[in-house]
């Protein structure tokens, strides 16, 4: 539901947050090491800014709502800058 915490998947550094990229709305990107990086989009509220570091499970924004104005969080995996699926890196949810 919208403003549910979103939360980083992995430790790393927030190296964006912001809304000029278009297409994600409100956006956090954390970048894990020189390989990995995530990104969350379509948040109603960031909590994380530029520089931050934060620990997995952290909650860096809140969920808001996307194009179809229903709550969605956009969230990828990138690998060396390329999406990846993220069911083949994240735990299985039990």
């Amino acid at each position: 539901p919208v403003g549910t915490p979103v939360r980083a998947a992995a430790a790393g550094r927030v190296v964006y947050s912001g809304s000029a990229l278009k297409g994600y709305g409100e956006l956090v990107i954390v970048k894990h090491d020189e390989t990995y990086l995530t990104a969350y989009g379509y948040n109603r509220r960031r909590l994380a800014e530029e520089g931050d570091r934060v620990s997995a499970g952290d909650a860096i924004a809140e969920v808001g709502v996307g194009p179809a104005q229903k709550p969605v969080l956009h969230f990828e995996i990138r690998r060396a800058g390329k999406p990846v699926d993220p069911l083949r890196l994240l735990p299985a949810s039990e």
